[in-house]
């Protein structure tokens, strides 16, 4: 493939790898940096010369990139000395088988329309919980493409996932009235969440 065919095929997921930085940085402005180190790294001519379409292709291939760079910067800036100053002003600041198939469809999917109480419930998750709900239940990727974007096992992922959905369903249950509007359902003595049909 010529750079010209992978560019093209690379920005055809520009959209997708900005909501998942932004959900890795909880930042618009952090999440357009990142995306711009995506793309950086991933249209050097080592690395762009080397993709290989397989798997989850570009989009998995994307992912992977913006997962190791987000993380990546975690470990640097944990390294680094914290000035005091800035210590005392952030802290007086405010604080395979048998899957399903996404939620709703990828290209349509508009976070801004997502109900605040799904969208607060869904951004109170550990980050390790939410990174996971978001690839599969937003970008629809599979247990085994997410394994290999975060590097974990295909049983954390899916472990991880089932403790995420009940998390949020815990959270949207508590009221009544809100998880009737949102369709959520619950049998006595059941987890499981929502209507699978």
């Amino acid at each position: 493939m010529d750079r010209q065919a992978f560019e093209a095929m690379a920005l055809e997921h520009l959209d997708s790898v900005y909501r998942l930085s932004y959900h890795l940085t909880r930042s618009p402005d952090r999440a357009d940096e990142l995306v711009q180190e995506v793309y950086l790294r991933a249209l050097k001519s080592e690395t762009w010369q080397n993709f290989e379409e397989r798997g989850g292709g570009m989009r998995a291939w994307l992912f992977t990139i913006a997962h190791n760079a987000f993380y990546s910067d975690i470990k640097r800036e944990g390294r680094r000395p914290t000035p005091v100053g800035e210590f005392f002003e952030e802290s007086d600041g405010e604080l395979t088988p048998g899957e399903a198939s996404p939620a709703w469809d990828q290209a349509s999917f508009d976070w801004d329309q997502v109900d605040d109480a799904l969208k607060h419930a869904i951004e109170e998750l550990k980050p390790e919980f939410r990174e996971i709900l978001l690839l599969w239940g937003v970008e629809g990727l599979k247990y085994r493409e997410i394994a290999e974007i975060l590097e974990v096992p295909i049983g954390t992922v899916m472990s991880r996932l089932h403790r995420a959905r009940k998390l949020v369903a815990d959270v949207l249950m508590a009221d009544p009235d809100q998880a009737e509007r949102l369709g959520i359902n619950r049998l006595a003595g059941d987890e499981t969440v929502g209507d699978e049909s």
